[in-house]
């Protein structure tokens, strides 16, 4: 039997069985809720999140769908190793070795932050496997834009003390990533840090912050390149953009770029919450998504 980390302070919060596979060598925690023949919700996080994020996903459809969230290696409470390449070409191919083991099929994928470009880059590469996308404050194409006290994390020394030694850049998410703080009561202040307790737990944190490609020199450019490529694969699809308008990172402007790929995209756009639109403005968010599926299912 796998040992599953302590979930003292948030297990209401979270209260979800923890499954594991064990995907490119490494142990790759996710939840799996609901009837296993129903229609698969494939919710992929970001970073510094992890599968805690999509709870209340999980809790409002596991009665109708089959929700699984997924902890990307490094995370939540997947194997945090030293020797794992932590690349966005390795995260795509972990999300479609996981999605072929569990053989889904008629996928609707979720995804936030990061979660976007790795379940897009997924999705574009099965296709037949995804039948519709609900995208959040994410993602998946080249981009100037860099928010400069993200760019800070990236500097030698001064980047790995401040993400790895202080925490403070999944600390800082906790007021930074939101507009109203105090929706973030402490059960769900300790469950979005908990995976991400120690220096040598942190390391994922820190190298989701250096894989974001600036320029054609970065080693994970072609794979963005190539997401962004793929992207016209999915354009039949139903899509859904329910955005946090006041992220300062993923920005309007994203949404924007989504809506020019994707024409037929439904766009909810919520004005008043920021980067975790999902904590920001929970009940719009779960409306959004409930609506979109009740209505790409008829």
């Amino acid at each position: 039997m796998t040992d599953v980390p302590s979930r003292d302070g948030f297990a209401e919060e979270y209260p979800f069985e923890s499954h594991f596979e064990t995907i490119g060598g490494f142990r790759y925690h996710y939840v799996d809720e609901g009837p296993r023949d129903a229609p698969p919700l494939l919710m992929v996080h970001g970073n510094p999140t992890w599968s805690f994020a999509f709870r209340n996903v999980v809790k409002a459809f596991a009665e109708s769908r089959r929700c699984i969230a997924i902890d990307h290696v490094g995370c939540g409470f997947s194997e945090k190793p030293t020797d794992y390449p932590y690349v966005l070409e390795r995260r795509i191919a972990d999300l479609v070795e996981f999605v072929e083991r569990l053989d889904l099929q008629g996928v609707t994928l979720v995804a936030h932050d990061w979660g976007g470009c790795i379940g897009l880059g997924a999705a574009t590469r099965l296709p037949e496997r995804f039948s519709r996308v609900v995208l959040s404050n994410t993602g998946a194409f080249r981009s100037s834009r860099i928010p400069l006290r993200i760019a800070v994390c990236r500097w030698p020394v001064l980047g790995p003390l401040g993400v790895r030694g202080l925490n403070l850049f999944a600390r800082a998410a906790l007021s930074m990533a939101v507009q109203n703080p105090s929706v973030l009561t402490p059960a769900v202040r300790k469950g979005l840090l908990a995976p991400y307790d120690s220096w040598a737990n942190r390391l994922a944190v820190q190298r989701f912050v250096e894989d974001i490609p600036m320029s054609p020199s970065h080693p994970s450019w072609a794979t963005l390149v190539g997401v962004e490529d793929g992207l016209a694969k999915l354009a039949d699809k139903p899509v859904l953009l329910v955005w946090g308008e006041r992220d300062w990172c993923f920005t309007p402007a994203f949404r924007e770029e989504f809506e020019r790929r994707f024409p037929g995209a439904t766009s909810v756009k919520l004005e008043d919450a920021g980067h975790y639109v999902f904590e920001d403005a929970r009940d719009e968010y779960l409306a959004a998504i409930r609506g979109f599926l009740a209505n790409s299912d008829g």
